[in-house]
């Protein structure tokens, strides 16, 4: 890998600095759309959902524990699929450990995909995660949040996501976070979904990766995230 450019140790700080303020504007940005995601009217959740998980069927009140808000990641997992999306592994990867820091902010953690419980096990146990892991079999939760379109998808077929009418390359499901509150009463809100490169921000990965002089590298064409493995596959 040849440089770039090259400079001087001065030249460097000069640029550097600069840059520092454009981060620091970029910071206090990033800190002004967090308030306006936090402001958002809060919709009520009517539906009964149902989950499946090891030791039985849970609510999606039960999710929440003794917590009040809720982080669920829509996990690409289909229900004829062998092993879980390689995209979504990568970003498991930077979430596996976090519900301790969750719960310490009143948050409660869950990755939901629509295959049986009973593929979903075996592949937690293969890459080692430890995060709480149900499963939407049974119920409308993946597509009545935009993330699920049929095992009978196909590419030109146009679906909603990322709030957007579009049609969507040929898997039949895709990947997304959504938040949700519960009231006092023990109502259940959402309150936030983000999808896409919204997710960005959420891998860590991507944040170390992106400081380091080539970047992601990514094809421009194509599927940008072919490069990414199982973490037991590279």
């Amino acid at each position: 890998m040849q440089p770039l450019k090259t400079g001087s140790r001065e030249e460097w700080l000069a640029a550097r600095k600069a840059l520092l303020e454009k981060e620091k504007a970029h910071t206090r940005q990033k800190d002004a759309l967090s308030e306006e995601r936090r402001s958002l009217p809060w919709v009520k959740i009517d539906k009964n959902y149902l989950f499946e998980t090891e030791t039985g069927e849970v609510s999606l009140a039960e999710l929440f524990g003794e917590k009040r808000q809720l982080i669920v990641y829509h996990f690409m997992f289909g229900p004829e699929w062998t092993e879980g999306c390689k995209s979504c592994s990568f970003w498991a990867d930077s979430f596996n450990g976090l519900e301790p820091h969750l719960n310490g902010r009143d948050i409660a953690f869950v990755a939901i995909s629509r295959a049986p419980i009973s593929l979903l096990m075996p592949f937690k146990k293969r890459m080692g995660w430890n995060f709480n892991w149900v499963s939407s079999h049974s119920n409308s939760f993946n597509a009545d949040f935009d993330v699920s379109f049929g095992s009978d998808h196909k590419p030109e077929y146009p679906v909603t996501y990322n709030f957007k009418e579009k049609t969507f390359y040929p898997m039949d499901e895709a990947h997304g976070t959504s938040v949700f509150a519960k009231d006092d009463a023990g109502n259940i809100y959402h309150t936030y979904s983000t999808y896409g490169r919204g997710l960005d921000v959420t891998n860590a990965a991507y944040s170390y990766i992106d400081m380091v002089p080539m970047g992601r590298n990514e094809p421009a064409e194509g599927n940008p995230m072919e490069w990414v493995r199982h973490h037991d596959a590279y």
